[in-house]
């Protein structure tokens, strides 16, 4: 099984089955290794689900996590959080569950191939109308890009196409820097320091999680809020 090395930028590079033009890469392996993951918790924690104040300790951790997701989604949005939670908390749970397993040895976070960031960059690039049609209309949605005149339309639909590039290249680049820095520390210092920046990285990709969720959260909230917004002034 290959691991990635230094000259190996993306873990596209790392191919484990090859088969005609069907390639399992370590960035499409492991990504199905952490929806496996996510499903099967999933299942085990609410299969026995209970509303009692007796608990297990795997339904506090949910209570916990779901209860952290919302009341941050509220902040941002000023609305009711179960519109996004779905959405959000997975967004936020993927790639913080993709980074977490770092602490793995030989595994690779999808996050850091471009693939993979540019995919999530996408979902959410779609999210973002699809939540502000389901609240405004598609009437409204589209008029907003045409505001205040209807020549800085091609400016909105270059801001929505540059944000979701830096949204996919904010992540790839952090999580593809953090595994190539320790990869370096391995091979040219003792072992202890490394291990202190392998836990400094691992704080950090639950740092990015955050971040890619809650920018999701913020032009989600711009798109549905913006039309609100002007029907309050105008009443």
């Amino acid at each position: 099984m290959e691991i990635l090395s230094l000259n190996q930028i993306s873990p596209d590079q790392v191919v484990f089955l090859q088969w005609g033009i069907i390639r399992i890469t370590a960035t499409l392996l492991y990504t199905w290794l952490i929806m496996a993951i996510l499903i099967l918790g999933s299942w085990l924690v609410t299969r026995n689900i209970s509303s009692s104040l007796h608990t297990t300790r795997w339904q506090n951790l949910l209570e916990v996590v779901v209860s952290t997701i919302r009341d941050q989604i509220k902040e941002i949005s000023h609305d009711d959080p179960g519109h996004y939670l779905s959405f959000i908390g997975t967004l936020f749970l993927f790639v913080g569950l993709s980074n977490l397993l770092l602490i793995v040895p030989g595994y690779v976070a999808p996050t850091s191939s471009l693939t993979t960031t540019a995919a999530l960059a996408i979902c959410v690039f779609f999210a973002v109308p699809l939540y502000g049609i389901t609240r405004q209309g598609i009437l409204h949605y589209v008029k907003e890009y045409f505001q205040p005149t209807f020549i800085f339309f091609p400016f909105h639909v270059m801001g929505e196409v540059t944000r979701t590039l830096a949204l996919a290249v904010r992540l790839f680049g952090n999580m593809m820097s953090h595994d190539k820095v320790i990869a370096i520390l391995l091979a040219v210092t003792p072992l202890f320091f490394p291990i202190v920046m392998h836990a400094l990285g691992l704080l950090i990709g639950l740092v990015q999680a955050y971040i890619f969720a809650i920018l999701a959260m913020v032009y989600i909230a711009s798109a549905t809020q913006a039309h609100e917004e002007k029907d309050g002034k105008g009443n």
